[in-house]
């Protein structure tokens, strides 16, 4: 049995166990067995963690020169690119998720940090045309304070990236709480944030449960602002939370995801498109296409090309350069899968592949690519987001029913539409209830495009221009340039 390691929170530039003294054992989804403690964070150590950013923000970070905090964001970015393969390893042994991908995406989250680092001395104030005499009144853009982050256990580092890049470019300062289902990541890229030159304070990285780490967090009276990713129960609570210390919240949360597939697709283009959307990572991202339609004329066809490739993705070891799909990162996500699929085919879903745990490993939490017909999209698996490599499948006849049934869901974070009419394509994407649409392609990011949903799938935007001035409020300032005193207040005319 390999040495269980033992990571420290980062607090005010320095690595601390709990004050308590407890610890999380984080688990290898691969085996099933520990492989790491983390400290579980108590009051005490999440008070220290955010009065530490609050010194930091009221010292020298708030009132630096954005061109010398975009100096910073470089150096986290050129720590990204150098240690991209071991930040990988790190969290394809605790997320289960495929090191050939993880590697290449730590690389490409670098990008975020140099895109917002760019944007730090570009946002501006404005001139307002006032309606008084002898007054002149400019708009300023402030930084917010105290930044809470709660990254989820998948995506961390861009997770991460849309949230600590744009809120340090502004000049606010950050405590990151880690998941407790996969929290090691972000206590190595902690590292890089201190090899970065970072001063003390501005970036804090702690590790706790939701009680009662993640409630002091978000109800500690310093905090300004919650960024939060994860899903809508937990969201309440943080809404909830919020009205403790009236910090502003923003919320990216779940999606059950449609696309839509009409007869004149590119069923070669849309086969790669909707595997990689509902299979890659094993079906766990938020964007997942999870809910497939298919238009009548082609659904027999392409549905038996796409049980055909799902059939051939092959689970493995996340290390494998081979494996095609790695194990789920809990036992708790296999055990809700099986659950949701059990009580569709009980509704009267049809499986055409997969549906049971797979045999490949008796510790691992594999499961197969599923694909699940629906003639009801408002069964379990259909209407319930997953968080699995489980697609359900329905059929429609025309553009209209294609519409209502895209939008008969509470979440709306993303879409994907696959048509070569272009006009078909611009009246969907316009129609869907959704943050995001994929037009002939899916599962894309950039730092430039924004992100983010409506519906139960939250509000806010992370990346892109406009996100960034999430980060900042607005002071207003009135100038008096009139060389003639004010008038008396009390002298009646």
């Amino acid at each position: 049995m390999s040495e269980i390691k033992n990571f420290k929170m980062y607090i005010n530039g320095e690595w601390v166990e709990s004050s308590s003294g407890k610890k999380i054992e984080t688990l290898n989804p691969e085996t099933n067995k520990v492989w790491a403690t983390v400290p579980e964070a108590s009051e005490v150590d999440v008070d220290k963690a955010v009065k530490a950013a609050q010194d930091a923000f009221n010292g020298s970070w708030s009132n630096l020169h954005p061109k010398e905090r975009a100096k910073f964001l470089r150096n986290i970015a050129d720590q990204l690119r150098t240690n991209a393969e071991h930040l990988g390893k790190i969290e394809t042994i605790d997320t289960g998720k495929l090191f050939k991908e993880i590697k290449t995406q730590a690389s490409y989250i670098a990008e975020y940090y140099d895109y917002y680092a760019g944007l730090a001395d570009k946002v501006e104030g404005t001139v307002v045309p006032i309606d008084k005499p002898n007054m002149q009144v400019t708009t300023t853009r402030i930084p917010i304070g105290v930044i809470a982050a709660i990254i989820p256990w998948n995506s961390q580092m861009l997770l991460t990236a849309v949230k600590l890049a744009p809120a340090l470019a502004m000049g606010n300062t950050v405590v990151i709480k880690a998941s407790e289902l996969a929290p090691v990541t972000l206590l190595e890229f902690a590292k890089l944030i201190e090899s970065a030159g970072l001063p003390k304070g501005v970036v804090n990285v702690i590790t706790g449960l939701g009680e009662p780490c993640g409630k002091a967090l978000t109800t500690h009276d310093l905090v300004e602002k919650i960024a939060f990713t994860g899903g809508p129960e937990t969201a309440r609570h943080i809404v909830k939370n919020s009205a403790e210390n009236l910090s502003q919240v923003s919320l990216e949360l779940g999606g059950k995801s449609p696309v839509v597939l009409f007869n004149d697709a590119d069923q070669e283009n849309a086969l790669n498109g909707i595997t990689a959307g509902i299979f890659a990572a094993s079906g766990q991202s938020c964007i997942a296409g999870s809910r497939l339609y298919i238009q009548s004329k082609i659904y027999n066809e392409f549905l038996d090309k796409l049980v055909k490739k799902a059939e051939g993705i092959k689970l493995g070891s996340p290390m494998d350069p081979d494996t095609q799909m790695g194990p789920l990162n809990s036992f708790k996500q296999l055990e809700n899968i099986e659950k949701n699929i059990k009580a569709t085919v009980e509704q009267g879903g049809k499986i055409r592949c997969g549906g049971k745990r797979s045999s490949i490993s008796n510790e691992g939490y594999y499961f197969p690519a599923t694909i699940i017909e629906c003639e009801n999209h408002n069964l379990p698996t259909a209407e319930n987001e997953l968080f699995g490599p489980v697609l359900s499948v329905m059929k429609f006849e025309n553009e209209e029913e294609a519409i209502n049934q895209m939008n008969d869901n509470q979440y709306g974070l993303s879409s994907g539409i696959y048509t070569t009419n272009l006009g078909r394509a611009m009246r969907v994407s316009k129609a869907v209830r959704a943050g995001i649409v994929f037009v002939n392609t899916y599962r894309l990011i950039s730092p430039s495009a924004p992100f983010g949903g409506i519906k139960d799938s939250g509000y806010g935007k992370e990346a892109g221009i406009e996100s960034i001035k999430e980060y900042t409020r607005i002071k207003t300032t009135w100038f008096n340039s009139s060389e003639d005193p004010m008038d008396d207040p009390f002298t009646m005319g």
